[in-house]
């Protein structure tokens, strides 16, 4: 008995002591907004300081982070399923050391898969949370039922908006259908192609006033990135705009972001100590 319980306290304690990656949902109310620019070079600059990063571009028919990058998967999340792939078969490598996973096409609705491809999703993606320390979701814009129980098991969400009224209602109701199915979720904003980085943060102190009145709760102000045509060019050129030009306004902006993040010390940035598959299973039964 007692070397049974010495067992169970050494497993218990090999558990607490496993790395859990961190799983963070990028959303936006709206497309063209700057989504996945937006978390590609995050991504980017989390590698800087020393984390290991894997965005999973779930954007599935229109993901677009491979052509950020400049490159051409050889394997797609798709291709986990039709191949019964692993998933390290799928995970591809870009610049710093990053790691990504292609949406692809041909799967028309990737949250609303049978049970077996759920499951042997669940048992693939666990394999994850040991080998990084941050896992993106790009999602795709908008929201849905189904990619809504994919937002609520992240740890976090960061919304990414415009100060253009239509981004920001937008913003504001994916929020508000956020908060409305799971009130305690880190909500982190980041206000995207401001003229100024001035007025920028006013229309984020705005957005977080507005969500703090009528929704009751607090929102995180992760930061402002100006409208700068660096990211045009990064775009066409298929280069992140950190890697681009490194001395842009809107990649010194996304390093402040970035280090707002990482220095953050409150609650929201505590890590969960359910992963993100145990979650999902339990919004899934719900």
């Amino acid at each position: 008995m007692r070397d049974q319980a010495a067992n169970l306290r050494y497993k218990l304690q090999r558990m607490n002591s496993m790395k859990k990656g961190k799983t963070i949902s990028v959303v936006s109310g709206k497309g063209g907004v700057g989504k996945s620019n937006v978390a590609l070079n995050f991504a980017l600059e989390l590698i800087q300081y020393k984390k290991k990063v894997l965005i999973f571009d779930l954007d599935v028919g229109m993901g677009n982070i491979d052509i950020l990058l400049g490159l051409q998967a050889e394997q797609t999340i798709v291709d986990m399923f039709t191949k019964q792939l692993s998933i390290y078969d799928i995970i591809e490598s870009g610049p710093k050391g990053l790691s990504y996973i292609a949406a692809g096409t041909g799967l028309t609705n990737f949250f609303a898969l049978d049970q077996t491809k759920i499951d042997y999703f669940f048992q693939q993606y666990d394999q994850l949370i040991e080998v990084y320390d941050y896992i993106i979701f790009d999602m795709g814009a908008g929201i849905t039922q189904d990619s809504l129980l994919f937002i609520m098991a992240s740890d976090e969400c960061f919304v990414v908006t415009t100060p253009e009224p239509t981004s920001i209602t937008d913003a504001y109701s994916m929020v508000k259908h956020i908060l409305n199915n799971k009130k305690n979720m880190p909500i982190y904003i980041i206000m995207n192609r401001t003229p100024s980085l001035k007025d920028g943060k006013k229309a984020l102190e705005r957005f977080q006033r507005v969500v703090s009145q009528f929704l009751g709760v607090t929102i995180h102000m992760m930061g402002v990135l100006p409208d700068d045509k660096v990211v045009t060019n990064a775009v066409m050129r298929q280069i992140p705009f950190t890697l681009l030009n490194d001395h842009a306004m809107v990649s010194k902006a996304i390093r402040q972001v970035t280090r707002n993040y990482i220095t953050d010390t409150s609650d929201a940035n505590k890590q969960d100590p359910f992963t993100f598959v145990q979650k999902l299973k339990h919004f899934i039964k719900r």
